[in-house]
């Protein structure tokens, strides 16, 4: 240590001894997320996306918390894929990022006449635009109305058969175990930060230990009945409880969804620890950034710096935040 310093006494600087050159290329790295509701979110917030170096996106609107009715109806859903398809064209010219779509028959709630759904979305899928069939997935419970088991798979598979059949990726939806709380909050209120009704959530249709990771089992044997390659199918919101199923017995992908940890508990720890046990190629991450839950537009970005102080080299970020995606979903280099 130099015994000179220009500081009345020692600062802490007079200490550090290293050579850490800080990793500025992470500044300006491009990323995709792979997984949101972008088109529902406010104007801003789309622009947030923008301005932290979003490069695309895949904007999912199966999502059935935009339907007013329950049951839902066949037409409400067209509804919300139409609504997406209107809107891209403009969010894309406004905010100069890729905006792709997923399409797809959610199991969150029952679906009044799913076979119409079925029929209409071949026309769907060959849209340029449509990247990705989803998100869906078997789901242990549903909300207002539950949803037969066999139903369900059966509505899975065949959205795995026209994802073969247009050589699209899925969107898995994979149930993540419940974080526990610390404290419980009053019935009346729910979950603040969180728009939907959880009052009238129903009885499991999946009678398991492990209900979360039976339903992803399901899914996964759905899409080999399918004859889908299993490397086609992306399994977002991967969680402690579905990653080693995912990565020792299937060659699916796994996407974690980081954009609102403070309800499912997933944060970029969990990303640099599944890097570190199975390397990055089969990794993704996403935000599901929606406008019905409290999440962090930015939540993508800051996980890439998180990777990093995580211990994670510049080139596998790289790979899991732009690379990854760009390969499975088609996006331009």
């Amino acid at each position: 240590m130099d015994s000179t310093h220009p500081t009345k006494r020692p600062t802490d600087a007079a200490y550090v001894d290293d050579d850490f050159e800080p990793p500025t290329e992470l500044l300006n790295l491009p990323w995709i997320d792979i997984h949101n509701h972008a088109h529902t979110l406010s104007w801003e917030d789309r622009e947030r996306y923008a301005l932290s170096g979003c490069e695309g996106m895949v904007m999912v609107s199966s999502g059935y918390h935009w339907t007013p009715y329950k049951p839902v109806r066949a037409d409400d859903v067209r509804l919300l894929w139409d609504d997406a398809i209107n809107r891209r064209s403009a969010i894309e010219r406004n905010h100069f990022f890729e905006a792709k779509l997923g399409l797809g028959i959610h199991t969150g709630v029952r679906i009044e006449d799913p076979d119409e759904l079925l029929e209409a979305m071949a026309d769907y899928c060959a849209l340029e635009d449509v990247v990705a069939i989803g998100e869906t997935g078997v789901t242990p419970s549903q909300h207002v109305e539950r949803w037969s088991l066999d139903e369900q798979r059966a509505i899975v598979e065949a959205q795995m058969e026209l994802a073969d059949a247009h050589d699209l990726p899925v969107l898995l939806h994979t149930p993540n175990q419940s974080v526990d709380a610390k404290r419980s909050y009053r019935p009346e209120v729910h979950t603040p930060g969180y728009e939907k009704n959880a009052g009238l959530g129903q009885e499991p249709v999946i009678d398991s230990d492990n209900p979360e990771l039976e339903a992803v089992k399901i899914d996964v044997e759905a899409a080999r009945d399918a004859g889908l390659d299993e490397k086609q199918v992306v399994a977002s919101h991967a969680d402690p409880n579905n990653t080693a199923y995912l990565m020792d017995e299937t060659e699916c992908y796994l996407s974690f969804t980081i954009g609102h940890s403070w309800l499912v508990g997933v944060t970029a720890a969990d990303v640099a620890n599944a890097i570190d046990e199975y390397g990055p190629e089969r990794i993704m991450i996403d935000t599901d950034c929606a406008n019905v839950l409290r999440t962090d537009p930015f939540a993508l970005k800051r996980a890439i710096f998180e990777l990093y102080r995580y211990g994670i080299d510049t080139d596998a970020i790289r790979q899991v935040v732009v690379e990854n995606p760009r390969d499975v979903f088609g996006f331009a280099e």
